[in-house]
């Protein structure tokens, strides 16, 4: 055992070495499989003795092991049950003994943990937890803490359900009463240690802790011994609130230390607190408003106080909400103080701002755009300015123009010094003419009718856009931003002398003009009018788009760092928007455009820093084969494949299944031709079981073996790779998050497989899903069964039908099939909900009805079920699937990226149908087919209706029959 701990030390060592990390980690991955060796990885993390950044990586990668291997995606332990309680059982001492930064990564494989086994498989817990709490030992209950927050945290964004509501209340029944205790215990603890700094610090990492735990624990209910203390609770709430000591204070301008975070996190209690639970925290309010508002004057500009004043404003909104708190602003004059010491001073530009625009724009960018700034005073201050703006929409607008229009003047009477009076006033603006929630796809959608929005935009930003020089270049954002912002409410007519403007702004210098301009232009590109047309004809943007595109290009590849290069997404956003709006117009454009993807490809495989920037890469580079592999199949097929199999090569797991969803659409683009010979060396590698150990691969790897086997049937059987594929199918196909890939893969291989090269595997087959149904149907599974089902019966031109699944099943176990077609296959066929799926159905049900011999004879009474099912079918007969020509690309902001599995919505995958001869008129079919029939069998279909059918059902026959 010593040795092996000594070997994986050297490893996770070595792992830290950039020389030989690639290594390490693959031998590290190796030992993984060994038994115990997470206990291993615990013995290096607890031992002292070990160098620290030893111990740090034996957490790391601890957590990651933790991350894979605890459970499967049905729930069931991964790992030998033994290394399981042993892991429960040592997890926590070991977490409350290690330092911070070995903390926080054992702290999130408690979090994994938690998530598949709380509360029931570790029922423990909470008592472990409480029993480790002291009362005067901040250092050890600073652990005991950061584990309950990972745990309980996961309740806030939760919605109601029993099971939660349980949880919540195993815990509160164990946790509620000692943490009360630990709070009182702490605040006595504060008091003696006010003049050690080094206590007091511990101690007020701990009340930040416990703050977080207030929040958690009162997410959903307030907890009654809560309820029954609320006014001791409300007390140390504002004790701390205004509580000061110079002995926390921090040097640093930009950091904030704990009194900020204690402060702030109080606040989002204070929140919480109004907005749920106002009936019994009312009377409470009064106070916290006056400390809020007392802060809010006297604070410094420090971007270290940012987090706090947030916080502090967002209470301030909450309370604004309620109608008896909100009068007290109503007077004009105490609003003019509003707006003159809280709204100003937190919406004026300050140093640090333009300091981040001159030398971190990216970061200017992302905090100022939609949503990714709610923590900044700005989006803060206007989100309490609009507040104030609901309830009191003339006065407001009226005290907020006065300021607007004397910032104005001040800017008139000396552009080039008082530039920054213009920028608060455009801010000041804007803040009161948005109402309601500014949308992602169209922005503004509601405004202010006291305010004219053309009007100010003509007056006053329209020059700072049309003027070449002299213009601050905040004020050039300013104007675009404004664009941006109401884009929805400028008229089509506006936009066609607005958007030259823009696309010159690209042209601009400065990184965060060029970047913005990308912004408003991809998103004007998006825009729709009322009647779902673009407001910018692609025809008007076809003509610029080689230039434009060669643009965006230069100004992404302007550093050819790899980190430097994926830097901006914005603007391959504006590069994937143009190639979805053009369409077919890139086919002339290709030879450039493929260029610059398989350089930016090349460079950032070396090391992916940023999903957003690959993610839209990616999308458009499957724009580009969608629209231009049709016209010219081999030559990107040809020149994209050597990038793509480099990636592979090189193990980049977070590009793989982006890559694999590319070659796909690649091979789809081309569906006739043969498959070439690159393509066939490939399917070796990807059905090694290796391949499929990845969740995010499996979609994707699905989407390209079934895209290769049409055009590889031959090279496949030459090769005895059919087996391996369904051993693939049979390994999704068992597990709930990956069957219905399996289902695909299986429908794909058996829809282009000749059926006497598959029909020695086909008790196999239905003996692996038979199981399944048996032992652990899930309703998804049970409706991929039937799909199947009808698949098989449909298809009588590659030799199978009713009978043939007949005669299978029953090779499995005689008598089965009668019971799953009463039981399953005719209930579910009336669930399925899609076209294509209900439109097998119908062949299915009219072939069995015509040609087989097993309902014909052995089956009578199940011949007139499935007549009734088809009737019932017919009857609500599905619609065409329709061709979807709108590309809209995932919300990067909900998107929980990493190395998984992301839809590439550019080349989304389309149902293929297999009898596209058979038209929408479905009841013309199958009244034809049922007729041809009946005359082949000598009428043996009108003889089954009278004698099997209901009058009913046979009057629903007769009109096919007769039609």
């Amino acid at each position: 055992m010593a040795d092996n701990l000594t070997a994986i030390s050297q490893l996770l060592e070595a792992s830290l070495d950039p020389r030989q990390n690639k290594q390490a980690e693959a031998t590290l991955r190796q030992e993984e499989a060994k038994p115990g060796f997470s206990i291993c990885l615990l013995q290096i993390t607890a031992s002292a003795s070990t160098p620290y950044n030893t111990r740090l990586a034996s957490a790391l990668c601890f957590k990651n092991f933790i991350k894979r291997n605890w459970t499967n995606e049905d729930g069931n332990y991964k790992l030998p049950l033994d290394e399981v309680a042993t892991i429960k059982r040592e997890l926590i001492s070991l977490m409350i003994s290690v330092p911070a930064g070995i903390q926080t990564q054992l702290g999130e494989a408690v979090s994994v943990i938690a998530d598949s086994d709380f509360w029931e498989r570790w029922d423990t817990l909470v008592d472990d937890l409480v029993s480790k709490f002291s009362p005067d030992n901040p250092v050890v209950n600073i652990g005991v803490l950061q584990v309950a927050h990972s745990i309980f945290k996961r309740w806030r964004p939760l919605f109601r359900s029993d099971d939660l509501y349980t949880e919540i209340n195993h815990v509160l029944g164990k946790f509620g009463n000692p943490y009360l205790s630990l709070f009182e215990s702490l605040d006595a603890f504060l008091e003696q240690n006010k003049s050690n700094k080094e206590k007091l610090t511990q101690g007020f990492t701990q009340l930040n802790l416990m703050i977080k735990l207030l929040y958690d624990l009162s997410s959903h209910d307030l907890p009654p011994m809560f309820e029954d203390h609320l006014g001791a609770i409300a007390t140390l709430l504002l004790k701390y609130l205004v509580y000061d000591n110079a002995l926390l204070h921090t040097d640093d301008e930009s950091e904030s230390g704990q009194l900020e975070f204690v402060k702030a996190g109080i606040f989002e209690v204070l929140t919480l607190y109004v907005q749920k639970y106002i009936d019994v925290f009312g009377s409470h309010v009064q106070q916290f408003i006056g400390s809020s508002w007392n802060l809010l004057t006297t604070i410094g500009q420090d971007t270290k106080y940012d987090i706090l004043v947030s916080r502090a404003l967002q209470f301030l909104t909450s309370t604004a909400r309620i109608p008896e708190h909100a009068v007290a602003f109503q007077d004009e004059n105490t609003l003019s103080q509003v707006t003159e010491k809280v709204i100003l001073p937190n919406v004026s530009l300050r140093e640090s701002d333009i300091e981040m625009f001159e030398d971190e724009p990216i970061e200017f960018i992302r905090r100022d755009l939609e949503g990714s700034d709610s923590d900044t005073r700005r989006r803060a201050a206007t989100d309490f300015l609009r507040q104030l703006l609901e309830k009191f929409e003339q006065s407001v607008t009226k005290v907020v123009m006065k300021y607007a229009d004397h910032y104005l003047s001040e800017y008139n009477k000396n552009p080039s010094e008082q530039w920054k009076a213009k920028d608060t006033a455009v801010y000041l603006f804007s803040a009161i003419a948005a109402k309601g929630v500014a949308t992602a796809s169209h922005g503004v959608t509601s405004t202010n009718s006291l305010v004219n929005i053309t009007d100010f935009f003509q007056n006053h930003l329209a020059t700072d856009l049309v003027t070449e020089s002299g213009v601050q270049p905040i004020l050039k954002v300013d104007a675009i931003k404004y664009l941006y912002a109401f884009r929805s409410l400028i008229t089509k007519e506006q936009w066609q002398e607005v958007l030259p403007l823009l696309v010159k702004h690209l042209g601009a210098s400065e990184y965060v003009v060029y970047t913005y301009a990308a912004v408003a232009v991809e998103r004007v590109l998006f825009l729709t009018d009322g009647k779902g047309q673009p407001v910018i004809p692609p025809a008007s943007i076809t003509p610029l788009a080689g230039d434009l595109l060669e643009h965006i290009f230069r100004l992404i590849e302007k550093d050819p760092a790899p980190q430097k290069i994926q830097e901006n997404e914005f603007l391959m956003r504006c590069v994937m928007r143009v190639l979805i709006v053009i369409k077919e117009a890139v086919v002339p454009l290709a030879d450039s455009v493929l260029g610059h993807f398989i350089t930016i490809t090349q460079i950032i495989s070396s090391n992916p820093s940023n999903p957003r920037f690959y993610y839209y890469h990616f999308e458009a580079l499957g724009a580009l084969i969608r629209f231009a592999a049709p016209a010219q199949p081999a030559k990107l097929e040809e020149a994209l494949y050597p990038p793509f199999v480099a990636v592979l090569q090189n193990d980049v797991q977070e590009f793989a299944p982006y890559v694999f969803q590319l070659l796909a659409a690649l091979l789809e683009a081309n569906p006739s031709g043969t498959l070439p010979e690159y393509y066939q060396n490939l399917i070796g590698p990807i059905i090694m079981p290796a391949m499929w150990e990845s969740k995010g691969n499996v979609p994707a790897l699905v989407r390209l073996l079934s895209s290769i086997i049409p055009r590889g049937v031959d090279s496949i059987t030459k090769n005895n790779q059919i087996e391996p594929i369904l051993g693939i199918f049979q390994k999704l196909v068992s597990s709930k998050a990956n069957e219905s890939y399996g289902f695909d893969l299986l429908e794909s291989v058996i829809a282009n497989f000749p059926s006497t090269v598959l029909e020695k595997y086909f008790v196999s087959i239905i003996t692996i899903i038979l199981t399944r149904l048996q032992n652990s149907k899930t309703e998804n599974f049970g409706l991929r069964f039937v799909r199947f089902y009808h698949f098989i019966c449909a298809h009588d031109d590659k030799g199978y039908s009713a009978d043939f699944f007949i005669q299978v099943t029953e090779n499995v176990q005689s008598g089965v099939f009668t019971p799953i077609y009463l039981n399953i296959i005719l209930p579910e066929t009336q669930k399925l909900a899609r076209p294509l799926d209900r439109k097998t159905a119908l062949i299915s049900f009219t072939k069995t009805l015509a040609n087989s011999e097993a309902f014909a004879s052995r089956y009578k009474k199940g011949w007139a079920f499935t007549c009734e099912a088809l009737l019932n079918l017919l009857s609500q007969a599905p619609l065409p699937a329709t061709k979807d020509d709108v590309i809209a690309e995932n919300d990067v902001e909900d998107m929980a990226f990493g190395v998984g599995f992301t839809q590439l919505n550019a080349i989304r995958a389309t149902s293929r149908d297999s009898w596209p001869e058979i038209g929408p008129q479905y009841n013309v079919w199958v009244g034809s087919y049922l007729k041809e029939a009946d005359k082949k069998h000598g009428g043996r279909i009108a003889t089954f209706a009278r004698e099997r059918l209901s009058p009913e059902a046979q009057a629903g026959l007769g009109t096919y029959l007769s039609a």
